[in-house]
């Protein structure tokens, strides 16, 4: 995790990750704090091979201008883009566009090579790395996409509490669920911290939280069999 913070966190870098399968890099979101984040772990725009984007608020896409900008003119290529289908004219027509037209580049297609993606449906996105977009609830009538990797991994978007995809999730064989986590509740837009352990102790030892707000200090020792994700420190799936 290159971020785990929430939208407003000031401590903590946009909920962002990268995925390392061997040579194989995949950011996951690219928020508006991916940039310096991404500086700080040692890497470049140009070491990564793609960005998979969960859905399309600020600290989720925000750096994506500077990430398209800084491939096209410095490295004289495009970036890799899997996105879900339903996200690609929402995404270039109300985030991208008023910054990234100039000249004959007018369209997403002339910055990203874009991979649109078909929810439920599994993908390879090199040797042994595998995902898969689940739509999962956020804000209404605004599509939003959890992930899969791997068929053991599971790394929700922003989504609102949903137990029964959980239970079926590790019934199914995932091993570890990292759970974006809204400290106070009520979550609203977002699964709280109460929600989460309201969930049996046999559900809560999958779950690592992240995406969460400055104040996660005062919660150290509250979380039950909760594990709080630390940014910039690798884990393995």
């Amino acid at each position: 995790m290159i971020g785990t913070g929430n939208a407003f966190a000031k401590q903590y870098y946009n909920n962002n990750a990268l995925i390392q399968q061997q040579s194989f890099t995949l950011l996951v979101d690219c928020g508006i704090t991916l940039p310096h984040a991404l500086y700080e772990q040692g890497f470049s725009f140009n070491q990564l091979d793609g960005v998979l984007i969960s859905h399309i608020h600020s600290d989720h896409v925000g750096g994506l201008e500077s990430y398209a900008f800084q491939m096209m003119f410095k490295y004289k290529k495009k970036a890799t883009l899997y996105i879900a289908e339903s996200l690609v004219e929402p995404l270039w027509e109300t985030s991208l566009k008023g910054g990234l037209i100039q000249g004959d580049l007018t369209s997403i297609e002339d910055y990203f090579n874009v991979v649109p993606l078909v929810p439920n449906t599994t993908y390879e996105l090199a040797p042994n790395l595998h995902i898969k977009l689940i739509q999962t609830q956020h804000i209404p009538n605004k599509d939003s996409y959890s992930i899969l990797f791997n068929d053991i991994f599971f790394y929700t978007a922003d989504m609102t509490f949903n137990p029964q995809l959980l239970q079926q999730l590790v019934k199914d064989g995932v091993q570890t669920i990292y759970h974006d986590c809204q400290l106070e509740s009520p979550g609203v837009v977002h699964t709280s911290l109460d929600e989460l352990l309201s969930l049996p102790v046999e559900l809560q030892q999958k779950i690592k939280l992240m995406h969460y707000g400055d104040t996660i200090g005062n919660y150290i020792g509250k979380t039950g069999l909760m594990e709080i994700v630390q940014q910039g420190k690798p884990s393995t799936m």
